[in-house]
This record gives C-alpha cells, structure tokens and sequence, in this order.
C-alpha cells in the first residue's frame, strides 16, 4: 500500500513515541503540531471554545446538545449516489490540505486532525486506499486503532446510510475520551435498561433499550471473541434489515489495559429525523450519527439550539433509532445462537 511520505509528520519525537507504541501520545503531540502550523484547525479550535451546551437529563442518563456552526457541512451533507460522484473525495491523501500531515495506523490508515473539531481533541483515521464505508472488512481494525490510541481516545464508526459524510471512502473518528455521555453511562444503562443475553468468561453480550436508544453493548478482553459475537450480530441484523448497503448502525468503541474492549452498537431505523426535512420555521438541522448517540447531540444552527429541549430531544433520537419490535426480534434471535 503507498505510504504517501508527504502527509506525515516527519519529526523525531514523533518517531520515537511511535517506536515505543506509544500511539496515544503521539497523536496528541500531532494534535498541537497541527494547531501551531494549521491556521483554519487553530481557528476552528478558538470556535470550539466558545461552544454552547445544553443538558438534558433522563431517568439514568444524560444526553448533552451543542450548537456548533462549524459542523454544518457535515449535518447537512449530500450523501445521495449522485452528489458523491459529482465530488471529488476530501478524505483522499492527494486532495488533503496542504498544512494537514498525519501519522500512519496498522501500515493501512492515516491518522489526522478533523479540521471540524466536536471533542476537544478529534481526529479521523482514514483508509490510505479508496474503498467504500463498510464495517465488516475492517471491524477488527477497529479493535486494534481503539487498543493502540488507549488510554485518551475513544473511536467511533458511523455507517454509509446513518452518518458518515464520506461513504465512499472508509474511515474511522476518534475522540477525547469520556467526552460523549455515554461513556459514563453505560454500565447503568446496562443494569437499568439491558437484559445480558450472553455472559461467560470471556466475553458479556448485553441488548439495551433505554427509552430513546436501541443498542448491543459487548465487554470483553479477548479480541476473538468480540469478533465472534460482532460477525453474529451483523449477520443476523442484516437479515432483518431492509438496507441494501450494510444494516444501519454506528460504533463506540474503546479500550482500558485492566478490562479490555467495551463495544457499543447503535441500531439505526433511519438516516434523519422527519424534522430534517421540513421547511423552516419547522425545520430542524440534525443528523445523527454516533456522537449524537452517544450523548452529544450537534446542532449547527443557534436558532434549533435554542429550540431544543428535553422532549424534542427524546422524539429526534428515538425515532432515528432502531423500533422496539425488531429490536426485540434481533435480541431474541441472537439469544437462540446460544441455547
């Protein structure tokens, strides 16, 4: 695969940090190299700081909602088959920014800052080659980036037809941990809302419902067995889902020395919410993918910020969410493979 010499940080430090597999440092020094020699990511980091947030909490769990003007390329981009290929492709090392430089992941990805920053330290990981979102062929890589940017990042994977604003060319995000809500909340979610369908050992496979989310969460340090249980879990969600692509979902994923991997996926009913759609005043602009999930729900426009309560939170969320009845279909289904 060509290594494109040009886009990486060629600095000692740097190379000796990455010598020592010490991948989670490195990509913060990348982080403010790239902040003092990267005038638009500074400017967009200065943005970051001024950033409004909002909190909303439910019985167990809090989601956060943030207005953020940077993003609005992102939320509300053309994903359709025709808008794509009338593009050129921005996550293609050749049609990078000249300022951006990277570090290169498991010989294969390109490690960058997201010039487009939610976390307080955002990065996307893109394949070095051009091949199309798909989780399947490269879940264990997944695995294997969350291990190496542990104990600072969490990663996340947002699919071709639920948020990736790039479906053409595979990527991952990786974030500031604990940053999304969700990270905190898991394991009550878990208690509260979650039936463990699977646990031994090696590995707890748990199928959650909390009132607005329809998600698997799966905890284990055997990287096997997550990739055991994710093939099942793909398989049988793709043979109750209606996309032709690659069922609906998108990944949190992260990774601590002591326990292993936590996995979280979410499973998606639809792309946007109906709010989407409507003309203003009804308009909302929101597009959910992982981070909103996950607890960080992105509004571009102040005057939809500004909108946005507890309830309008909870109608967006749940609807763009995986429906209560094939949910329980899928976790049923899933408890036969181990009867």
């Amino acid at each position: 695969m060509r290594i494109p010499v040009q886009k990486i940080l060629n600095d000692p430090f740097i190379k000796n940090l990455i010598d020592q597999d010490n991948y989670a440092e490195a990509a913060k020094y990348l982080f403010h190299t790239q902040l003092s020699n990267w005038e638009m990511l500074s400017k967009n980091y200065e943005t970051l700081k001024n950033i409004q947030t909002k909190s909303f909490w439910y019985d167990g769990f809090k989601i956060n909602t943030q207005f953020n003007p940077e993003r609005i390329k992102s939320t509300a981009a053309e994903v359709d088959e025709k808008s794509i290929s009338e593009r050129t492709c921005f996550l293609c090392v050749e049609n990078l920014p000249t300022e951006q430089k990277g570090i290169i992941l498991l010989d294969k990805f390109l490690l960058l800052c997201n010039p487009y920053p939610i976390f307080p330290q955002h990065f996307t990981i893109n394949l070095l080659i051009h091949k199309p979102q798909r989780i399947s062929e490269y879940f264990d890589d997944l695995l294997d980036i969350a291990r190496l940017l542990a104990p600072a990042y969490t990663l996340i994977y947002n699919g071709p037809a639920c948020g990736a604003s790039a479906p053409d060319h595979f990527h991952f995000q990786a974030g500031t941990k604990f940053f999304m809500t969700i990270e905190d909340d898991i394991q009550q979610l878990k208690n509260e809302y979650g039936i463990v369908i699977n646990e031994n050992d090696k590995v707890c496979v748990s199928f959650i419902d909390d009132g607005i989310r329809r998600m698997v969460f799966i905890e284990s340090d055997d990287k096997s067995e997550i990739n055991n249980i994710f093939k099942i879990v793909f398989s049988l969600y793709k043979n109750l889902s209606s996309n032709s692509i690659e069922p609906m979902m998108n990944i949190i994923c992260s990774y601590e020395m002591e326990v292993g991997w936590n996995v979280i996926i979410f499973l998606r009913e639809k792309h946007r919410p109906d709010y989407f759609f409507r003309k203003d005043p009804e308009k909302i602009l929101v597009s959910p993918a992982a981070i909103d999930l996950g607890g960080v729900l992105i509004t571009p426009r102040e005057s939809d910020f500004k909108r946005m309560n507890k309830e309008l939170t909870r109608e967006i969320l749940n609807e763009v969410s995986l429906n209560p009845k094939t949910f329980t279909s899928l976790a049923e289904n899933f408890k036969k493979m181990f009867i």
